[in-house]
């Protein structure tokens, strides 16, 4: 089953197609919890209602001048509204700059000014956080709390982005979503309506495990729809079959089969440290007290596979993906025999091309780790995949460097073709399913007044994967100086007010010295060995209390 109309060609057509077809169904899920936590009804939002909304707020937009080749910044949490908002602008369009409700002043600033959207709408409590952006970025760009009325597109900037050609409605930039990388600021990965129709109609028909049919389906996400995950995968997944999306505010360990029960899901998405929270708590004879088929995500614990599905009874289908790739060169272990407990995500289909690089450049041999390089196999290789980074040509043609698209991921091939996840190439930290760049949380480090030096690396968490571990080399000062403590205090409440809270250091170790390389750069496998090695010592100030979501 894909969309039961194969000429679509906008995110906005296919939701309206889908109502059509589905409209009496229930579209979004707002289940109480999440609806207290956000201030707004819990209940169902059918696809009809759904329909009405979004074609009265496109009518608004039309009449107030917003059209093709502007874009448009949402910071709207997990609500209803986004897509309310997104599906109208996409009919006109109109690209969407989903924006992530944790990210603070620094990160705020380097969106505006990168992307340059012509309107905000935001949360009202967020509302003056991007107003200080967009002076700060000094642009031309409006901000309104979602209610407020609709401001006139003429009093915001003159100037429009330009597409790249061919610009087809398929083609047509539909979102622009920042991903962390490994050069200190996010990348913006320009996202077209065909990279989110191929996210539905791959998940639609890939069939195996993740067999979802148009008889009801009902898919509970705690993700955030900043995120292709939620944002392609389950929206666009739950369109083509008509099904139900549940979308949580976050998730909560301690309500999580509450949500599940109440919500009736038949599938869930996950991240690592979802199931690892939830083999935590003490077994129950609820345990099994639910309608979940499956579940879709990646990261679990390979210690934790085989004794989750035991407990819970039901499977976690490991896969792998990137925003850069979407759909277009997913891989899931959803086919064939299971090999959990391996960090094992399948095999590729037939329509996806794979390469195993080692660093000599050389095709790994079976068992051999290596870096994963995919494409789309067939005349389009960027079939399905992100259009580029948007005005970074340069970081677009390394990442396809060959004509293959190099992920940074380093993963080994079994006998049968599986592959095995081993770890991230590049400098990435990777803490409860986000990226974060070391060389963007060091870049706001250095700005603190009292720090001389500083380099970041990962360290393992048991729940989160890894943690930020910051080495910091403090300035001298004359006078009166702040004890270890304090300033490690004070250099993190720094770096929480520019970053989103995730990005933090959870541990301040002062040191006399950096590892540095003879060009005077970070060594970075020595600065991971360094981390380690600083973890239990005196100088270290543990910091995971202080990194809280606001």
């Amino acid at each position: 089953m894909a969309y039961s109309d194969p000429n679509l060609d906008t995110v906005h057509d296919a939701f309206m197609d889908a109502a059509r077809h589905y409209g009496d169904r229930a579209f979004v899920q707002v289940l109480n919890e999440t609806a207290a936590a956000y201030g707004i009804a819990p209940g169902d939002w059918s696809y009809a209602e759904a329909a009405q909304e979004i074609q009265q707020l496109r009518e608004r937009y039309v009449s107030n001048g917003y059209q093709s080749g502007d874009r448009v910044a949402l910071l709207l949490e997990n609500r209803p509204a986004f897509f309310a908002h997104w599906f109208a602008l996409n009919g006109l369009g109109v690209s969407v700059v989903p924006i992530n409700p944790d990210l603070r002043a620094a990160e705020l600033k380097y969106i505006f000014a990168h992307a340059h959207p012509v309107l905000a709408i935001a949360i009202q409590a967020r509302v003056a956080d991007l107003k200080n952006a967009v002076a700060s970025a000094e642009i031309a760009c409006l901000v309104i709390a979602d209610g407020e009325v609709l401001p006139s597109r003429a009093k915001a900037a003159t100037q429009r982005h330009v597409a790249s050609e061919p610009d087809t409605p398929l083609s047509r930039e539909a979102a622009i979503l920042y991903t962390s990388g490994t050069t200190g600021t996010p990348k913006g990965c320009v996202l077209s309506n065909l990279y989110f129709l191929s996210c539905g109609t791959w998940y639609s028909t890939t069939a195996g495990l993740c067999n979802i049919t148009t008889a009801g389906e009902r898919m509970l996400t705690p993700l955030p729809l900043f995120h292709m995950n939620a944002m392609a995968c389950s929206t666009l997944a739950m369109i083509a079959v008509g099904g139900t999306l549940i979308i949580l505010d976050r998730f909560h360990p301690s309500t999580w089969w509450d949500s599940v029960r109440e919500s009736r899901a038949t599938c869930i998405h996950y991240l690592g440290v979802v199931p690892t929270m939830l083999m935590a708590a003490p077994p129950s004879s609820d345990d099994r007290k639910h309608t979940v088929r499956f579940g879709f995500g990646a990261g679990v614990d390979r210690r934790l596979h085989d004794p989750f599905e035991q407990r819970f009874g039901f499977p976690l289908v490991e896969a792998w993906a990137m925003t850069e790739t979407g759909n277009g060169a997913v891989i899931a272990a959803n086919h064939g025999t299971r090999k959990t407990g391996l960090n094992c995500f399948g095999r590729p289909s037939a329509d996806i091309e794979v390469r195993l690089l080692t660093d000599s450049g050389q095709d790994a041999a079976p068992g051999e780790p290596g870096e994963l390089l995919v494409r789309r196999a067939g005349d389009n290789p960027r079939h399905g995949f992100f259009t580029e980074y948007y005005r970074d040509p340069a970081a677009t043609a390394e990442a396809w460097l060959d004509g293959w698209f190099h992920t940074g991921d380093v993963v080994t091939r079994d006998a049968d073709g599986d592959l095995v996840f081993v770890d991230r190439k590049n400098n990435v930290i990777r803490r409860s399913g986000e990226n974060i760049a070391a060389v963007e949380v060091e870049s706001v480090l250095l700005r603190h007044p009292h720090v001389a030096a500083a380099a970041v690396a990962a360290v393992p968490d048991p729940v989160r994967g890894d943690e930020v571990f910051a080495c910091i080399v403090a300035e001298q000062t004359p006078g009166d100086e702040p004890s270890r403590d304090t300033l490690a205090q004070d250099i993190v409440h720094w770096a929480l007010d520019q970053l989103a809270y995730y990005k933090a250091p959870a541990y301040v170790a002062f040191v006399t010295a950096l590892p540095l390389t003879s060009t005077q750069k970070i060594a970075r496998a020595e600065m991971r060995d360094l981390a380690m090695r600083m973890r239990e010592d005196v100088n270290t100030v543990d910091t995971r209390t202080m990194k809280k979501r606001s």
